[in-house]
């Protein structure tokens, strides 16, 4: 059962009661080395060698090359919440750890780590709140409220709902935007220069790594082993970031309302994962955990998630059929206080 928190009046009051909690957690936000050493070179081991009998059993069928996909790309999203731990300073103890660890993830994940990481903490400052939605978020960090979209004119309420149909924002997009947005630095501020130029290195590393394979293995081998992947990594990874924050129990509140503590716990989720794919979506379920204190590192949030249990914190709850359905609610009903589906 999905429950809200109940929350003092005052944002001081809840700061107060965020402290508290956030003191609950202390123990569990400091990286251990070793952990997280250990976590990084099974991974990356694991990646590799799926790769390498994806290249070796293509020889003999591509239905098994496509089969060896699936773990493939539950991996390349284990290798993503790596990176996004270093974004977040949660991974390793220094910065300079989490960065080389990060940057050298991206290769995997096709993902530009310098420039994901800003976008990202501009996420995690607006999540839920009605008047910032719009600083930069993406479609999967924003919605309209229900009377916004019933003022749209026809045709712009057509090209809403087209882009956020869980078929085109599910499955369509998330490959485009791994494979081509991520190439452009499109929506980043030219005074990011160090975001900007993150883009082209990733870019350039990928090149020269996918320039070698072409000339080991030939462009069809090459595209027949990792497209398959980049796709159902990217579906997967955003189906689990979008259904996270977006639901039917999640709360939207304006600026007045806002806190980080009221975000975390109303506006993301607990997604309930059955245990192979917890591992392999690296504990990122436990998300509302991961908005309530972005630096405990991804091996640790089942244990904080425990602490808040054991003090009758009450969380969002979703099952994995509750996730399935979801995407389908696009809307926020500020009249209502809850998410809807679009009206027919």
């Amino acid at each position: 059962m999905s429950n809200t928190y109940d929350f003092p009046a005052g944002r001081d009051e809840q700061r107060v009661e965020r402290r508290a909690l956030l003191a609950s957690l202390a123990p569990f936000q400091r990286a251990s080395a070793r952990t997280s050493s250990a976590q990084l070179a099974a991974t990356g081991i694991a990646y590799v060698a799926t790769l390498a009998g994806m290249y070796a059993v293509l020889q003999i069928s591509v239905w098994l090359t496509l089969a060896l996909a699936l773990p493939a790309a539950g991996l390349m999203v284990r290798l993503f919440i790596i990176q996004h731990d270093c974004g977040h300073g949660s991974y390793f103890r220094t910065p300079r750890a989490n960065e080389i660890v990060g940057s050298l993830c991206s290769m995997a994940t096709f993902t530009p780590y310098a420039n994901w990481r800003r976008q990202h903490a501009n996420h995690h400052a607006v999540w839920n709140n009605l008047d910032r939605r719009n600083s930069g978020a993406d479609i999967y960090s924003t919605c309209f409220t229900l009377d916004e979209y019933r003022n749209l004119p026809v045709r712009k309420r057509w090209l809403y709902r087209i882009a956020r149909h869980p078929i085109v924002s599910q499955i369509i997009l998330p490959p485009l935007v791994f494979l081509f947005l991520y190439r452009m630095p499109f929506d980043t501020p030219k005074t990011w220069r160090k975001e900007r130029w993150s883009v082209h290195m990733t870019n350039a590393g990928l090149a020269a790594i996918f320039a070698g394979l072409v000339v080991l293995f030939g462009w069809k081998t090459v595209l027949l082993v990792h497209l398959p992947i980049v796709a159902l990594a990217s579906i997967a990874g955003v189906w689990l970031f979008s259904v996270q924050h977006r639901f039917e129990t999640a709360e939207w509140v304006r600026e007045p309302q806002w806190t980080s503590l009221r975000a975390a716990l109303n506006g993301s989720s607990y997604l309930r994962l059955p245990r192979i794919l917890q591992w392999f979506s690296g504990n990122i379920g436990f998300h509302h955990i991961h908005h309530l204190a972005p630096r405990v590192p991804n091996y640790r949030l089942e244990a904080c998630h425990a602490v808040l249990v054991a003090q009758s914190v009450p969380v969002q709850t979703l099952t994995l059929g509750k996730a399935l359905h979801a995407p389908s609610y696009a809307l926020w009903d500020e009249a209502g206080g809850r998410m809807v589906r679009f009206p027919r």
